[in-house]
C-alpha cells in the first residue's frame, strides 16, 4: 500500500513521523517539511496504534536532501537496503540539525529539562570525508556464495558488498591485505576488520598490531590484540585491546570522549583533597586511564565493567602504565558492584565506601574513601554493550560509554 503524506518531525531510528487518516506512520529516508510517497510496511492492515514505511518517491524534497552517498544503503525503491546509514540521505548540516532536535527532544520529553540551544559538533575530517571514512573496525558475514554481505533491512537476504565507505582507509588497506572482497568463505562465516586509528607521531615499531583481519573467529591478518593510542594532556595511553571486543569505533572518538570526561573530573576535583573517581562501564579502561593519571596520592579510580574480557584488558593496561596501584578494577554488573563495596564486602576496598555517592561529572564521580590493590570478582553476568555515537550518516548522537 502506498500513501502520499507530509512529513513532520524528526523522530527515532532515523525516522520521521507522518500521519494517515489520523494513525501515526514511521518514514525511513524522509525529512521534516516533505511531501512524500511511502510505501507502507506489512502487515500494515493489523489495528496497530502506528505503522511503518519507507519513502519511494519525492515529491517536494526538504533542502537538506541529497542523493545517497552510499546508494547501498538507500531505500529499498533505488536498490538500498543494507544498514548502518539511515541518515545517508541527509545532508551533513542536516545530520546536525537532526541530532540537535533528538537531543532536545528527549531532553525535554524524557528528562522533563529544558535544554536550551544545542549544538551538535561535527569531528574535524568528517566534512572533507563527505561523512565517511569514520569506522576502524566493520563485521560482515558471508553469503550463500561465500562472499562478504550485509543484510538487507527487513529480511534474510544477503547483499554482497565489494567495500565499506564507512571504514577508514587503513580498515579498507587491511581487508585488500588479507583478499577478503574475493569471498571465498563458507557461507555464514563471520569476518572483521580492525585498524586503529594511530596518531600522527606515535611508534611506528608496531603496524602488525595495530590491525587484524578476522575469519570466523580466526586471526588470518594483523593480531589477535589491537594497539590503541590515545594522546591527551596527562599523556599518552597506550591500550592493548582484543581484536573481538569492543572499543570505540570513531576514529576520533577516544581522543574527543577522553578528552571531555577529563575535562569534567578536573573541574569537579579542583580543591577536592582526596577522593574517589567512579569510572562506570569502563571497558578496557579507555577513561580508567587517564583518571588514574589525573588522581592524585590520596585518589583513586573505582571501574567496574561487565564484559570478563574487557576488564583483563584494562588490568593489563594499568599495569603497562604503572597506574595499577591507583584504581580497582571490577567485574560484574555496575548495581551490584557499588552495593558490595557499599557494605564493605569487598575484602580489598577499605574506608567510608558506604558514603559513595556520584556527583554530576558525566560517568565518573568522586567522594572521600580510599582504596588498595586491584581485585577482580567476577561473578555476575555480563551486559550488553552499547552504542556509541558521533557517527556521520547515523541517527545516534550520544556516545554511550557503557564499553570503553
Amino acid at each position: 500500500m502506498q500513501a502520499t503524506v507530509r512529513i513532520e518531525r524528526y523522530a527515532d531510528q532515523g525516522r520521521c513521523v507522518a500521519h494517515i487518516d489520523g494513525r501515526v506512520v514511521f518514514v525511513r529516508f524522509a525529512l521534516p517539511g516533505e511531501l512524500v510517497t511511502v510505501e507502507l510496511d506489512e502487515p500494515h492492515e493489523r489495528e496497530d496504534r502506528f505503522w511503518t514505511g519507507e519513502v519511494v518517491s519525492v515529491q517536494e524534497p526538504s533542502p537538506d536532501r541529497r542523493d545517497p552517498v552510499w546508494p547501498l544503503a538507500g531505500p529499498l525503491s533505488s536498490g538500498g537496503g543494507v544498514g548502518g546509514a539511515d541518515l545517508v540521505h541527509v545532508s551533513l548540516p542536516g545530520q546536525l540539525a537532526w541530532k540537535a532536535a533528538t537531543i532536545r527532544e528527549q531532553m525535554t520529553r524524557l528528562g522533563r529539562l529544558d535544554p536550551g540551544p544545542v549544538t551538535v559538533e561535527r569531528m574535524p575530517g568528517d566534512e572533507e570525508l563527505q561523512g565517511l571514512h569514520w569506522r576502524t573496525r566493520i563485521d560482515l558475514v558471508a553469503d550463500d556464495e561465500g562472499r562478504p554481505s550485509m543484510r538487507r533491512r527487513g529480511s534474510h537476504d544477503r547483499v554482497a558488498v565489494d567495500g565499506m565507505p564507512l571504514a577508514t582507509q587503513a580498515v579498507l588497506d587491511a581487508a585488500a591485505d588479507a583478499d577478503l572482497w574475493a569471498g571465498g568463505f563458507p557461507a555464514g562465516t563471520r569476518l572483521r576488520v580492525v585498524a586503529a586509528e594511530v596518531p600522527a607521531d606515535a611508534e611506528s615499531d608496531v603496524p602488525d598490531r595495530r590491525r587484524a583481519v578476522m575469519v570466523g573467529g580466526r586471526v588470518v591478518l594483523g593480531s589477535p590484540r589491537i594497539r590503541e593510542t590515545v594522546a591527551l594532556p596527562e599523556g599518552r595511553f597506550d591500550y592493548d585491546v582484543s581484536a573481538s571486543g569492543f572499543w570505540q569505533v570513531h576514529r576520533l572518538a577516544p581522543l574527543t570522549l577522553a578528552g571531555r570526561v577529563l575535562d569534567l573530573v578536573r573541574r569537579a576535583l579542583d580543591g577536592a583533597g582526596q577522593g574517589v573517581l567512579w569510572d562506570l562501564y569502563s571497558g578496557s579502561g579507555l577513561f580508567t586511564l587517564p583518571l588514574a593519571a589525573l588522581a592524585s596520592d590520596d585518589s583513586r579510580v573505582l571501574a567496574v565493567e561487565g564484559v570478563r574480557e574487557a576488564t583483563k584488558d584494562a588490568r593489563r593496561n594499568l599495569a603497562a602504565a604503572g597506574l595499577d596501584d591507583r584504581a580497582v578494577v571490577r567485574c560484574g554488573d555496575v548495581a551490584r558492584v557499588l552495593r558490595v563495596v557499599a557494605s564493605g564486602r569487598d575484602r580489598a576496598w577499605t574506608g567510608p565506601s558506604s558514603r559513595l555517592s556520584p556527583i554530576p561529572t558525566s560517568s565518573s564521580s568522586i567522594r572521600p574513601g580510599p582504596v588498595r590493590a586491584p581485585r577482580c570478582a567476577a561473578r555476575w553476568p555480563p551486559q550488553e554493550p552499547g552504542t556509541s555515537s558521533m557517527w556521520p550518516a547515523t541517527r545516534q548522537v550520544w556516545p554511550a560509554t557503557r564499553r570503553r
